[in-house]
């Protein structure tokens, strides 16, 4: 189907031409149709009040059409998800209004009819902000940012290119500033679960100390200095050192592979002002451009401090997994250090709204009814402090309905036994197969 819908190559005067006191209704008619034209979408690839199902109605939805599936006839596979709002609302970031309209534009990506969705925006004319939504995890794709006559082409020109270059990519980092944790167990088993259900996937050891993950996958002495230099030499891919890992279950006939950047060990020698005059704080996000085109997932496992490579490591993510210990109060207390002050001081450096934090979980070890209420009473006692990182402690918790619940992934022997033999645990031990399995849904497959 031929389209000859004119497209629109600046929005400077439909922002100027709305009244002060818009309502959605006029945002609706009078901007927002400019705007999805301006982002390159025809009238055949958009459809109003879309119903996302189960997620409620959205104000558009578009998707580029293709050869034999126009998406105004179709309605199926949306891309891009619009919520518009008048501009009575309040969208500046953290007021009330807008993370109730930021948790509207969530409940739609997650509806049913949007699983291959990719991008979700809210706006009302006044400020808009872009969020990329990959598997079930969504997060911002820019701050939200004020619009002005001024601004607002440089702005959408900013918000097509992202999505007009789509990363394939999610980036995690898992952190926390307490050791002992099981982050590089959750690191290795994640990936590896996520590869055995067909995702391509990335790991990086950046914990140049301990180097458990390179260790306990590999079972090699990684030569001095690769790492480095990939980091330091902008001539120098990081492909150069990327290991692949192998597993071949003999009763499956079946071989998985997922790829490791193995620690540096000369790295670990570094004293801080060596990194700071050698990299900058995004030399690795930099370094990993080329890595989110071609993997799902790419899984960096930091060390537990907040020095210049935990920094590194941490800037370059999506979002940051946060695992905890239910009997050790100081792992809560530094997860909630991370979401109140390393991650904005990233989120700063970086200006695009990453890297956000994902809910805690507990990592391991059984827990009696009594553990954990003396767990929650130490989170309650957090979140006394700061009612903001609700979400982060208890994500299922609403006004109407207090729900407490915190993922708790269970510790067995065969988990922590599977490192000697360099086999994750999930290839050994069908229990740590779905624990893990549990785990990637609970956050990241939708």
């Amino acid at each position: 189907m031929k389209d000859n819908t004119p497209r629109v190559t600046s929005l400077k005067s439909y922002l100027q031409h709305l009244p002060q006191n818009a309502s959605e209704a006029i945002v609706s008619t009078n901007f927002a149709p400019y705007l999805i034209s301006y982002l390159g979408f025809s009238t055949t690839e958009i459809i109003p009040q879309y119903d996302t199902g189960g997620g409620g109605i959205t104000d558009f939805a578009t998707r580029r059409n293709l050869e034999n599936d126009i998406f105004l006839q179709t309605k199926s596979n949306p891309f891009l998800l619009i919520e518009l709002k008048g501009r009575e609302i309040n969208l500046t970031e953290n007021s009330p209004s807008y993370k109730a309209t930021v948790n509207q534009l969530k409940r739609q990506l997650l509806g049913n009819n949007c699983q291959a969705a990719q991008w979700g925006i809210i706006n009302n004319s006044s400020h808009i902000q872009l969020f990329r939504k990959h598997g079930k995890t969504i997060f911002p794709a820019t701050t939200c940012i004020e619009l002005t006559p001024d601004n607002i082409d440089d702005t959408i020109a900013l918000i097509k290119t992202k999505i007009d270059k789509t990363p394939k990519a999610l980036t995690v980092t898992v952190y926390n500033n307490k050791g002992g944790v099981g982050k590089t167990t959750t690191t290795i088993n994640l990936a590896a679960i996520l590869a055995f259900l067909g995702k391509k996937v990335l790991v990086l050891d950046f914990d140049f100390n301990q180097r458990d993950l390179t260790s306990s996958l590999l079972n090699i002495n990684p030569e001095d200095g690769l790492l480095e230099k990939a980091l330091t030499d902008r001539n120098i891919d990081l492909k150069s050192v990327i290991r692949p890992y192998i597993y071949i279950f003999q009763t499956k006939k079946l071989k998985i592979t997922f790829d490791v950047v193995p620690a540096d060990p000369k790295m670990a020698e570094y004293p801080e002002f060596q990194y700071n005059s050698q990299m900058k704080i995004f030399t690795l996000h930099r370094k990993l451009d080329l890595a989110r085109y071609e993997y799902d997932y790419i899984f960096i496992d930091a060390a537990p401090n907040w020095r210049f490579p935990s920094q590194l490591a941490v800037y370059a993510a999506d979002v940051v997994l946060l695992p905890t210990k239910h009997n050790n109060s100081f792992s809560l207390n530094n997860a909630a250090t991370a979401i109140k002050k390393f991650l904005p001081q990233m989120q700063n450096f970086k200006k695009d709204g990453t890297p956000i934090a994902l809910p805690i979980f507990f990592n391991g070890e059984k827990i009696t009814q009594p553990q954990l209420e003396l767990a929650q009473k130490e989170i309650n006692q957090i979140l006394k402090n700061d009612k903001n990182l609700v979400p982060y402690f208890y994500p299922r918790y609403t006004n109407a309905k207090k729900d407490l619940h915190i993922h708790h992934l269970p510790e067995y022997a065969i988990i922590a036994s599977a490192a000697f033999a360099c086999v994750p645990a999930v290839y050994k031990s069908r229990s740590a197969h779905d624990y893990y399995k549990d785990l990637a849904k609970e956050y990241f497959l939708q």
